[in-house]
């Protein structure tokens, strides 16, 4: 897999599968989960955020369709704190991603929202209906 911009740390990979941090089982080992993995390292070692409050590929139904964000911290009333969309490194994090994710936060009304490709890290906070781009991920609280 490639090298990203995300901390190293002791990952696990065997054969087609990685471990999941969260889960605590072997999955499928795709450069998506890739991403994810090392972005779920870089929150909770580096930002502090708590494992317990992490979902993924959480359900959201969005003009009657299904779809599945790739990873949700929730805040400590149940509420969601940041929601990550995570892309392969080969993936270009252009209007379309930055749409979906808008589109996703429709849903479920994350005060904080970022996407990553492992190469390329955005993050923004939602204030009054619009999203200001913050220049590092926010602590969380």
């Amino acid at each position: 897999m490639e090298l990203l911009k995300l901390p190293e740390f002791n990952i696990r990979v065997k054969d087609t599968e990685i471990f999941c941090l969260i889960r605590k089982k072997w999955v499928f080992l795709t450069p998506e989960e890739w991403v994810r993995q090392h972005f779920l390292n870089l929150l909770i070692h580096y930002f502090d955020y708590p494992k317990g409050l992490m979902r993924l590929e959480q359900t959201l139904v969005y003009f009657k369709n299904s779809k599945r964000s790739d990873i949700t911290v929730l805040n400590r009333h149940a509420g969601i704190f940041l929601l990550v969309e995570c892309k392969a490194p080969s993936v270009v994090l252009d209007h379309k991603v930055v749409n979906q994710l808008s589109e996703y936060n429709k849903v479920l009304a994350s005060k904080y929202v970022a996407v990553s490709n492992g190469l390329k890290h955005f993050v923004w906070e939602k204030k009054d209906n619009e999203y200001m781009q913050l220049e590092e991920f926010p602590r969380y609280y």
